[in-house]
C-alpha cells in the first residue's frame, strides 16, 4: 500500500508539472500572439501615415508638367508629319530591293565545307574555361582546314556553343564553313547530327 501511495504521489506531481508547463506554454503563445498583433497594427498605422505622403509626392511638379506639355507638342508634330512619312515609305521598298543584290554579292561563296568536330578533349580543361576554349578550338580548326587567318563565328554558331553556359559546351558539333572571295571564312551551324537543339 505504501508503494501505491508513493506511485500516486509521483503521478500527481508529474501531472501538476505537466499542467504547469502546458499552462506556461499557452501563456507564452498568447503573449507572442498579442505582440505580433500589436506589431501588425503598428505597421498598418505606419502605412496609413505614409499614404498621404505618397499622394503628396505623386502631384506633378512644374518640371513634370513641362515634360507633359512637350510630349503633347511632339505628338501633334508627329501627326502632321505622317502624310510625309507615307510618301517616304513608298520609296524605301524600292531602295531595299536594290540593297538585296548587294548583300548577295558580299557573300560570294568560293568554298563551302561541313565539319563535324568532337569537342571531347575540351572537357579536360577547368570548368570555367571550357566554352571559351571550345570557341578558340573551333576558330583554329576552321582556320587550319580552310587555309586562312580570318575566321568569323556567326551568332547562331556562337549561341550553339554557349547554349548550356560556360562550363558545359556540347561534346560534338557540326558546322558549315563558308569562304568568300576575299579569303574570309564565316562559320555557321551545320545541318543534321550534332546541330544545336
Amino acid at each position: 500500500m505504501a508503494k501505491d501511495k508513493a506511485k500516486d504521489k509521483a503521478k500527481k506531481s508529474k501531472e501538476t508539472k505537466e499542467s504547469k508547463k502546458s499552462s506556461e506554454n499557452k501563456e507564452k503563445k498568447e503573449v507572442k500572439a498579442k505582440k505580433t498583433k500589436s506589431k501588425k497594427n503598428q505597421d498598418a498605422e505606419e502605412v496609413e501615415d505614409l499614404e498621404p505622403a505618397k499622394a503628396q509626392l505623386e502631384e506633378p511638379t512644374p518640371g513634370e508638367e513641362a515634360k507633359e506639355v512637350a510630349k503633347e507638342k511632339t505628338e501633334k508634330l508627329k501627326e502632321e508629319e505622317e502624310p510625309e512619312e507615307a510618301a517616304e515609305e513608298k520609296k524605301e521598298p524600292e531602295a531595299e530591293e536594290e540593297a538585296a543584290p548587294e548583300e548577295e554579292e558580299e557573300l560570294e561563296i568560293v568554298e563551302e565545307k561541313f565539319y563535324s568536330l568532337n569537342l571531347r578533349k575540351i572537357w579536360s580543361s577547368p570548368r570555367e574555361k571550357r566554352t571559351p576554349r571550345a570557341v578558340r578550338f573551333l576558330r583554329e580548326y576552321v582556320a587550319r582546314h580552310m587555309k586562312t587567318d580570318e575566321v568569323a563565328i556567326s551568332e547562331e554558331a556562337n549561341s550553339m556553343l554557349w547554349q548550356r553556359g560556360i562550363s558545359k559546351p556540347p561534346r560534338k558539333i557540326r558546322v558549315r564553313a563558308v569562304k568568300d572571295k576575299d579569303g574570309r571564312v564565316i562559320v555557321f551551324p551545320g545541318e543534321g547530327k550534332g546541330e544545336g537543339k
